[in-house]
């Protein structure tokens, strides 16, 4: 039997199924609403703002960068290097200097790659592209230094680093640290370190051989490990068995001659004399050794050195906390216009000093203050490397701190130390333009410092440090000038720079 429909059926249906249309439009616009709200929320997330300071919060991606007034508010969520020094999220605090380029950002535990430093950018000779060299490990001291290289053909996207020499992932070994590169005319590059040997004198770090790499193909491949040798000094141990304790951190420069120089330290070994206590008070003067050779692609059994100044007096500078002992170290090298090499230096005075040498490097003037002119105030800084460099448009540029060593009412003067205080010291980054002065007593004058590194005084592992900037090296590629600097030795990075003309 077939029934018939009613029109009040009819219109009932109708009504039934209006009623369910826009009940599913409804259901749909809402949908559409929160996924765009959903969008949006995510979109700005995303944005990442210049700074963290003070009470401001940082969105970055799902996360916040939470200030250090906020993290300590919040009982240290993530740990504390002392009450005044909270750890941030390692996750993310890589973003907290506001980096232009991320070249290396360890994920996991850290473990063997966690601490990243000595970060020396430099032109590959064969072809358009930057080389990245640094000293990794899972925390500075831990014993498994080793060298590393990564490479970028634009100096934005970097390759993962490749293990070069050093102590290996889960299986240890000897150590390479502090490498520094060297580049002959005809494109080898030399790879030269501290390279630990069965014996060390004051720490395994700092102690060893100078251990020499190569290659010829634009740092693909590389020659087995060999030793140069190095001169006995009279600050080394007696003991001719142990080894010097030594290290280069910054590229090397050609001299006037054109030939390459790199300063290093020298640390007197703890037979001669005793180091005071906490680690700053060690007894240390600024040599320089200059490569006579390279050009000729000598093995590095051939290579030949200079070792200056002669007569194995190094630059002295007085530690005022212990006057009996010179704490002068890592000097940092620039070619000036007259031909004359200008260096300077990290101490204990609270200021950087200078010295000048008019015969490559053979003898230099006693080192004094660094001044901002003849008659400006002294440029204060910590015991922390100054890097300065020179640029192609003639000009100078030195990073530094810009304080004595006193924060947070640490002041690395003390003779009892609770923490390491330079881990709150080096904190936050300055440069400052300088200019050659053909006439000055002091050859380099400069200007006004501009902060332009920060980490907020948030620090994070492994080494819980809270320092910036420090161990770094520049670049000038494909018309940027871009500063490549450690974060808290955890994160490397890269910045641009503009000067002008």
């Amino acid at each position: 039997m077939i029934r018939k429909t009613k029109k009040t059926d009819y219109i009932k249906g109708n009504r039934i199924s209006l009623l369910l249309f826009m009940f599913v439009i409804f259901i749909v616009s809402c949908n559409l609403a929160e996924e765009n709200q959903d969008k949006q929320q995510e979109k700005s997330n995303k944005n990442v703002a210049v700074k963290s300071l003070g009470k401001q919060q940082v969105k970055s991606g799902m996360k916040n960068l939470f200030s250090r007034e906020e993290l300590i508010e919040m009982d240290y969520p993530f740990g504390k290097y002392t009450n005044d020094i909270p750890l941030g999220d390692t996750d993310i605090e890589w973003e907290r200097s506001n980096p232009d380029i991320q070249v290396f950002v360890p994920t996991g535990s850290g473990f063997y790659n966690g601490d990243n430093e000595h970060f020396l950018v430099f032109k590959a000779p064969k072809g358009e592209e930057l080389l990245a060299l640094w000293t990794q490990s899972s925390v500075e001291g831990r014993g498994d230094n080793h060298l590393v290289l990564a490479r970028s053909s634009d100096a934005v996207n970097w390759s993962e680093p490749e293990y070069l020499v050093g102590a290996k992932y889960a299986k240890g070994g000897l150590q390479a640290s502090w490498g520094f590169p060297i580049v002959s005319e005809s494109g080898r590059i030399y790879i030269f370190y501290t390279r630990e040997i069965e014996v060390f004198d004051n720490n395994r770090q700092g102690s060893g051989t100078m251990g020499c790499i190569f290659s010829d193909d634009n740092g693909y491949t590389w020659s087995e490990p060999k030793d140069v040798k190095m001169p006995r000094s009279k600050y080394d141990n007696p003991n001719v068995k142990y080894p010097k304790n030594w290290i280069v951190w910054q590229n090397p420069i050609k001299d006037i001659e054109n030939k390459w120089i790199a300063g290093y330290t020298l640390i007197t070994s703890e037979s001669v004399k005793k180091s005071e206590k906490n680690w700053v008070n060690t007894d240390s003067r600024c040599y320089f050794m200059r490569f006579m050779n390279i050009d000729e692609n000598p093995s590095p059994e051939n290579i030949k050195i200079e070792w200056y100044p002669e007569n194995d007096e190094g630059l002295e500078v007085k530690n005022p906390v212990y006057p009996q002992m010179s704490v002068a170290q890592e000097p940092a090298t620039v070619l000036l216009p007259d031909g004359r090499l200008f260096t300077i230096m990290r101490n204990m005075t609270g200021f950087i000093y200078y010295s000048v040498s008019s015969d490559n490097g053979k003898t230099w003037d006693v080192p004094q203050m660094l001044r901002y002119s003849d008659t400006g105030e002294g440029i204060q800084h910590p015991m922390s490397p100054s890097p300065i460099y020179k640029l192609s448009n003639g000009k100078f540029v030195l990073i530094f701190h810009n304080n004595s060593g006193k924060r947070f009412g640490y002041d690395q003067a003390d003779k009892e130390w609770d923490i390491n205080v330079s881990n709150t010291v080096r904190n936050p980054t300055y440069y400052t333009e300088g200019e050659f002065k053909q006439d000055a007593k002091q050859p380099i004058w400069f200007g006004e410092p501009v902060e332009f590194l920060n980490t907020g005084d948030i620090a994070v592992p492994p080494k819980k440090s809270a320092e910036i900037g420090t161990y770094p090296s520049i670049t000038e590629f494909k018309g940027k000038t871009i500063l490549w600097y450690p974060d808290r030795k955890r994160y490397l990075l890269g910045k641009y720079l503009d000067f002008g003309e």
